[in-house]
């Protein structure tokens, strides 16, 4: 399993994006989302898409060079039309304009539609927290296969359909809830699988309904469960009102299109502190909470409690040192991919 430094494996990927037509600017920009994934210790939204991205550019389902539209604007909403870009492109343009909307208004909101796979929802959120701002975003991948039931199913109904809130604080950072609404995101499953690892009951049902440790079920029909275990339908309670948000207000739809085009439908909004309470007295105050929390007396077996983005943060300030470390398989597969475009190996 190899280790490779995150600027190196930003310049591989980004090579591997602009051998096949996409220009330099969005090229780094997917790269480097994607590197910054598996820097967060999120692999599944890592460098590993990569495979997946360049064969959807083949088939059609992503068009690099597609600029976003806005087809309709007041002063603080916005209904864009991503018109098949890539995700992480027409999203980070989205959210530039609902900053400044919520600057001027207080409050903001946009939907974003006809995008792919826009990775994790947090770089987004953070953004806007980095403004002043609290953000929370969320998504839905419209008619593209769905893998996750609704509680008491065994079929799949739903996406994993995410959310992440985002606000400033003053000692602590950006903090940052990211979090799918099934039990795990479905790239959790493709990295166990590629691993040959087992994964823990109550993340698939097989094809049968009945629980399953063996992460490559989900190629013979296993779905995902929705997150809450035994109480499970607080997990697709929310599932089910993220794609009210991301799937029905932004146009995209519900159900499954058969040509299985990933279709991120993504619903952004800010809330501008300074328009509520000082924003230093908020960030200020947020810092004070998390050390309230943080000082909680600890429960067996547990070390330490964590703010949401914490973990995270720590993650990639180890990798960042270390190196990230890349699967077998997944090197191999791309390095095979970077042969085929005629892109150097590291």
């Amino acid at each position: 399993m190899p280790s490779i430094q995150a600027q190196r494996l930003t310049a591989f990927v980004r090579n591997i994006y602009e051998a096949i037509g996409v220009a330099p600017e969005k090229a780094a920009i997917v790269a480097t989302e994607q590197v910054e994934a598996n820097l967060a210790g999120h692999d599944s939204h890592g460098v590993l898409r990569t495979i997946d991205y360049v064969a959807w550019i083949k088939r059609g389902h992503i068009v690099p060079d597609a600029e976003m539209e806005i087809v309709r604007e007041t002063a603080a909403t916005a209904v864009i039309d991503g018109h098949w870009g890539f995700g992480f492109v027409c999203t980070r343009k989205a959210t530039e304009l609902v900053i400044a909307k919520a600057r001027a208004t207080g409050v903001a909101a946009a939907t974003v539609r006809r995008q792919s796979h826009v990775g994790r929802l947090s770089p987004y959120g953070r953004q806007m927290a980095e403004n002043g701002l609290i953000g929370m975003v969320t998504a839905d991948s419209g008619m593209a296969p769905k893998y996750v039931v609704p509680f008491g199913g065994r079929k799949g109904r739903l996406g994993t359909n995410p959310i992440s809130i985002s606000a400033p604080s003053q000692r602590h950072g950006i903090v940052a809830l990211d979090m799918a609404t099934s039990t795990v995101a479905m790239g959790k499953i493709h990295v166990a699988a590629a691993r040959g690892e087992s994964i823990p009951t109550g993340w698939l049902l097989d094809a049968d309904g009945a629980p399953t440790t063996d992460p490559s079920s989900y190629k013979r029909g296993a779905v995902l469960l929705p997150l809450g275990a035994d109480q499970g339908h607080k997990g697709y309670g929310l599932s089910f009102m993220i794609e009210v948000l991301s799937g029905l207000l932004t146009g995209i739809g519900y159900g499954v299109d058969p040509n299985g085009q990933h279709n991120d439908g993504v619903f952004l909004a800010a809330f501008d502190v300074g328009h509520f309470i000082d924003l230093a007295k908020f960030e200020s105050e947020m810092s004070s909470f998390i050390d309230e929390v943080k000082s909680t007396p600890l429960a067996q077996g547990h070390q330490e409690i964590y703010f949401p983005g914490e973990m995270e943060r720590r993650v990639a300030e180890q990798r960042s040192r270390d190196g990230i470390s890349i699967d077998d398989d997944t090197w191999k597969r791309l390095n095979d991919l970077a042969r085929e475009v005629g892109v150097p190996s590291i």
